[in-house]
């Protein structure tokens, strides 16, 4: 490490100094997204037909049954590549999915979280069950897209209300919206090096090996979090194909 990538050394004084400076913009940043968060909560909603049809483990179930009798549903709406392995299926929604390990704390507000899939279910559930996931999972069937994802793509963040026998819609996000679903990146993002992507605004010489084109989730040609249920002898098999060496699907040597 030279000293052309490395903050510059102070005294314990100054260190404090500055990061009273910055603690005023961190705090008007909080108070900020509380305001946002505020008016969000005041958005007008629009209705969805609560016997919208998914596919869960017990078969075909309407969308008002996935709120499991609460009154808010948070959907993340995951991309698939149809007929691929699992090496292939998408960086960006195996990073945010698998970082919502704890339900207990939504369900302690009434809020029930899902993943709605893009591919079809036996396959897809294949892959939450490789990923070591517990949340409920659904598959979304052609039928059914239009009038859930109407327009937008999967990927996006969808909230929903229930108020007795009627669903509506409140608020959705994509892009670095779903953020929120990510602490690895609010973490990263107080260490002195950041995300390390190429876009950030970080000193010349700080690394940034990571472009922002779903390189930033992968890790030798896999979904960076596949890496550690490989190593713990999970079967990535998504079609019932005989895995190759090392217990893998032999897509990725």
């Amino acid at each position: 490490m030279t000293d052309e990538n490395k903050p510059p050394v102070v005294s314990r004084r100054e260190w404090l100094a500055a990061i009273d400076t910055l603690r005023v913009r961190e705090k008007a940043h909080t108070r900020e997204g509380d305001a946002i968060a505020a008016a969000r909560r005041r958005l007008p909603m629009t209705e969805v037909d609560p016997s919208t049809p998914l596919t869960g483990g017990k078969g075909e179930v309407p969308l008002i049954d996935v709120f499991e009798g609460r009154t808010q549903l948070f959907v993340s709406y995951h991309m698939w590549h149809d007929g691929r392995a699992a090496a292939d299926q998408c960086e960006g929604c195996t990073f945010f999915t698998g970082q919502v390990l704890e339900l207990s704390y939504l369900h302690q507000r009434d809020v029930t979280f899902a993943v709605f899939c893009q591919g079809p279910y036996e396959e897809s559930d294949r892959y939450r069950r490789f990923m070591g996931w517990d949340m409920p999972w659904y598959s979304v069937p052609a039928a059914s897209r239009e009038r859930l994802v109407a327009g937008r793509h999967f990927g996006m963040k969808a909230i929903y209300l229930r108020d007795e026998d009627r669903v509506f819609e409140t608020y959705w996000t994509t892009g670095r919206g779903v953020e929120p679903m990510a602490p690895s990146y609010g973490i990263l993002d107080m260490t002195v090096y950041g995300r390390q992507e190429a876009w950030e605004d970080s000193p010349p010489g700080w690394p940034q090996p990571y472009e922002p084109s779903g390189a930033q989730f992968r890790e030798n040609g896999r979904p960076t979090a596949q890496w550690a249920r490989i190593a713990a002898g999970h079967d990535d098999d998504l079609h019932g194909v005989r895995p190759g060496p090392g217990g893998g699907s032999g897509c990725c040597s």
